[in-house]
C-alpha cells in the first residue's frame, strides 16, 4: 500500500500511523472494493473457532453415543480444538512477525481443511480428540494472521470499528453453523459435519490467495526463538496489555462455556431437541451481530474503553439473570433471557478489548495477537470440561458463567 492509499472507503477509518514510508516497499493498493473483500476474508478467517465447534454442536450427543464416549469426553472433542486454536496462535503469530502475513496463513487454512477431513475418518474418540487438537492448531492461523493484519491497517478507534465488523462476520458463524448443522444432521452423521467443514476449509483456501501482504520487509522481526521470547516478555511486562488480555479471557470463559455445556444442558436437563436447540443458539448469537453493529456506531463517538465497560456491565447483568432464573426455577424463559444478553456482549467486548491491546504494539502485533488469542482459548479449553465432569448441569453452567463474568469486570476496575 503507497502512502496516499486511501483505506477509509469513505467511512472514516485511516491507515494506522506508523514509521515513516519512504524506506518501506510499497503495498498493492487497496481500493474500495479489494478493502471490502478483505473484511469480508478476514472475517471469515475469525470465523475458524464458531465453524470448529458450532456446527456439530447439535449431534454432539449423538457423537458421543457412537463413539462410546461420556459427556466429558465429548466435550473434550471441543476443549482439545480450543487448546490448538490457543497453541497454534504462539507459533503463527510470530512466525508471521518474521517472515509476513500471508505465507502462514495460506499454510494454515490449507492444513485446517485437511485435517477436518481426517477427522471424518476418526475410528474412536481419543484418535478424533487428537485430530481436533491438530485441527485447531492450524486453524489458529487464521485466527492470529487476521486480528494482526487489521493492526497492521488501522489504529485507534478505526481498529476498534473494524473488529467490530469482523465479529459481525464472524458473528454469523454461530448462527448459521448449528442450524446448518441440526438440519444437515438429517441426512448425514457428524462424519458428515466434518466432511462439510474440510469444503468450508476449501473455500477459505481460496479466499486467503486474495490476501495480500501487509507487513513490509522493513517491519519484520528478525531472530529465532530468544528474540520471540523477548517479545512476549515485552507484552507480560505491560500490566495495561496483561490486562485487557484477562478481561478477554474470562469473557470468553462464559461463551465457551455456553457453548460446550449448553447442547448438554438444554437437551438433557430441558428435554430440547437437536431442531430447537440450533433455532435458540442461532438466536442467541444474533445478539453478537447486534451488539458489533453497534459498537461499530458508537465507539468512533465514545471510544473503545466505555464500549468495552458497557459489554463487560452487560456480560454480568445477563450471567445474573441466567443463574437466578436456574437457582430459584424460574424454568427455561429466564435461562434464555440471561443467556442472549451473556453472548450478546461478545460484540462489545472483544472488538474493544482487542483494540486497546494491540494499540501500543503495533510493532510486534503478531506476537501480541498469539498472546491475546492464547489465554481466551486456554481458558474455554480448559474451564467447560473441569466444570462437567460432575455432570454438565444448568446450575454449574450459569455459576461458571457468572463468576467469570463478575471477575472480568473485577479485572476492569484494575486497568488504568
Amino acid at each position: 500500500m503507497k502512502p496516499g492509499d486511501d483505506l477509509s472507503g469513505g467511512d472514516g477509518m485511516t491507515m494506522c500511523a506508523g514509521q515513516p514510508r519512504e524506506a518501506e516497499q510499497p503495498r498493492p493498493v487497496l481500493t474500495r472494493a479489494r478493502r471490502l473483500r478483505l473484511l469480508a476474508t478476514l472475517g471469515a478467517l475469525s470465523a475458524f473457532g464458531p465453524l470448529s465447534l458450532d456446527l456439530y454442536l447439535p449431534v454432539l450427543p449423538q457423537l458421543g453415543r457412537d463413539l462410546a464416549a461420556g459427556d466429558a469426553l465429548s466435550q473434550l472433542t471441543m476443549s482439545m480444538c480450543l487448546v490448538g486454536l490457543a497453541l497454534g496462535q504462539l507459533v503463527a503469530g510470530p512466525l508471521s512477525d518474521r517472515v509476513g502475513r500471508r505465507r502462514p496463513l495460506l499454510i494454515g487454512v490449507a492444513a485446517y481443511a485437511a485435517t477436518s477431513l481426517l477427522c471424518a475418518f476418526a475410528p474412536g474418540i481419543w484418535s478424533l480428540i487428537g485430530v481436533r487438537l491438530v485441527q485447531g492448531l492450524a486453524g489458529a492461523a487464521g485466527l492470529v494472521i487476521a486480528r494482526a493484519i487489521v493492526r497492521d491497517l488501522f489504529d485507534g478507534a478505526a481498529a476498534a470499528r473494524v473488529y467490530s465488523m469482523l465479529m459481525i462476520v464472524s458473528g454469523l458463524a454461530p448462527i448459521a453453523a448449528p442450524l446448518a448443522g441440526a438440519q444437515l444432521s438429517r441426512f448425514m452423521d457428524w462424519r458428515g459435519l466434518f466432511v462439510v467443514l474440510a469444503g468450508i476449509g476449501v473455500l477459505l483456501v481460496l479466499a486467503a490467495l486474495g490476501v495480500p501482504e501487509t507487513l513490509d520487509p522493513a517491519e519484520r522481526h528478525s531472530g529465532g526463538v530468544r528474540a520471540t521470547g523477548r517479545q512476549f516478555a515485552v507484552l507480560a511486562r505491560d500490566r495495561s496489555f496483561t490486562g485487557y488480555c484477562l478481561m478477554l479471557s474470562l469473557a470468553a470463559c462464559t461463551l465457551f462455556t455456553y457453548i460446550g455445556l449448553s447442547s448438554f444442558v438444554l437437551q438433557h436437563e430441558y428435554q430440547v431437541g437437536p431442531q430447537p436447540f440450533s433455532v435458540i443458539f442461532a438466536v442467541n448469537s444474533v445478539g453478537i451481530v447486534l451488539a458489533g453493529n453497534l459498537n461499530g456506531l458508537l465507539v468512533g463517538r465514545y471510544g473503545p474503553r466505555p464500549m468495552l465497560v458497557a459489554g463487560l456491565v452487560v456480560c454480568a447483568a445477563g450471567s445474573v439473570i441466567a443463574l437466578g432464573g436456574v437457582a430459584a426455577g424460574w424454568g427455561l424463559p429466564v435461562l434464555l433471557s440471561g443467556l442472549f444478553l451473556m453472548v450478546s456482549s461478545g460484540g462489545l467486548v472483544a472488538p474493544n478489548a482487542s483494540a486497546l491491546a494491540l494499540i501500543p504494539h503495533g510493532e510486534r502485533a503478531g506476537t501480541a495477537s498469539a498472546f491475546l488469542g492464547v489465554l481466551q482459548f486456554l481458558a474455554g479449553a480448559v474451564v467447560p470440561p473441569l466444570v462437567s465432569m460432575g455432570g454438565a448441569t444448568a446450575l454449574s453452567m450459569t455459576l461458571t458463567i457468572t463468576a467469570a463474568a463478575l471477575a472480568a469486570l473485577v479485572a476492569m476496575r484494575a486497568v488504568r
